[in-house]
């Protein structure tokens, strides 16, 4: 949801006329009980590297979900890892981007053994950068869900083996939890909110995930309807975070002066693409990397948003738009 989407400035405005300076802030953190801030010390790192990960398995309360695709995880697996191929967070072909059920969702947790305090590691094929995006999908999935214990495998399995990791094919047999997953909606930005704060003309920061063509209206992908992006959006594109040709994100610092550049570093900000899989990524960087807990994700983007009679920027004429159209046929 948007409604607690405030400008910065009324946001500052706010916090100084409540006198939320930072020596308040400093003894408020001074009168914080010990035991919450033990719990925030022990918060499980947003990213893991390999030899990370090796020191948590086996460890109770620890859970790593694969996320390739059954065929590939049978193939070779980090050890103890449970499939929840990525498909099972995804929406129908006609709108990948689109929400499942919670219904779905608590039936996949339940039978992975996930519980709302285990520390879940999401395990991705690290093929390419795009991979990323899945794992950082479903990891928002999760955490929109009420999991708080969550982690990322920089660079997937590939970079799990480039380290030695051992592989295993077997199963593992793990206990099903009583997990209720249910969607906390003041996470998740719908069409119909983001269309009204645009018509209003309050939009928070719109950052448009995906490479420069599809943001200039010169491709789209076949599920959206029409070419472009949302109005007033600026592009940034997800790639930006990993080295040319890599599948690791870069460091932490290059990372926030990266989302510094790009406006989100602190202010509201709604990240898309076109069926929030690249949209992920920079939530992910700007959010858990960055510190920005005032970005959101529009799960379904720009092939729910094309689909219906929403405005759009960078939309070519009807003519340019049918000329692409058969160029994009050509090279199918």
């Amino acid at each position: 949801m948007l409604k607690k989407l405030a400008p910065l400035p009324l946001a500052i405005a706010l916090a100084a006329s409540l006198g939320l300076a930072a020596p308040a802030f400093a003894s408020t953190a001074a009168q914080a009980p010990a035991s919450a801030t033990v719990a925030t010390a022990a918060a499980p790192a947003p990213l893991l590297q390999a030899a990370e990960l090796k020191t948590l398995l086996g460890q109770p309360g620890v859970r790593v979900l694969d996320i390739r695709t059954d065929k590939d995880y049978a193939a070779g697996h980090v050890p103890g890892a449970v499939n929840t191929p990525y498909g099972k967070y995804r929406g129908p072909k006609e709108n990948p981007g689109q929400l499942p059920s919670e219904t779905a969702l608590t039936q996949l947790l339940q039978a992975a053994g996930v519980d709302r305090d285990t520390h879940v590691v999401v395990v991705h094929a690290g093929s390419d950068h795009t991979d990323f995006g899945a794992a950082a999908r479903v990891y928002w999935t999760l955490k929109v869900g009420g999991l708080t214990r969550l982690s990322i495998l920089d660079g997937g399995s590939k970079a799990w083996q480039a380290a030695g990791g051992t592989l295993e094919t077997a199963a593992p047999q793990v206990a099903p939890s009583q997990f209720s997953y249910r969607y906390d909606q003041e996470q998740v930005v719908t069409s119909e909110e983001l269309a009204a704060t645009v018509k209003a003309g309050n939009a928070p920061l719109l950052v448009d995930a995906r490479p420069p063509k599809f943001f200039a209206g010169e491709t789209r992908t076949d599920a959206a309807a029409r070419y472009g992006t949302l109005p007033g959006a600026k592009s940034f594109d997800n790639a930006q975070f990993f080295p040319q040709g890599g599948t690791t994100l870069k460091p932490a610092s290059e990372l926030k002066a990266l989302v510094a550049q790009s406006g989100a570093a602190a202010a509201p900000t709604v990240s898309f693409c076109n069926t929030g899989h690249w949209a992920a990524t920079n939530w992910f960087v700007m959010s858990e990397i960055a510190g920005n807990k005032s970005v959101k994700l529009y799960p379904s983007s720009v092939v729910e948003w094309s689909q219906s009679d929403l405005p759009m920027d960078n939309q070519p004429s009807r003519l340019s738009a049918l000329v692409q159209d058969a160029k994009r046929a050509l090279d199918k």
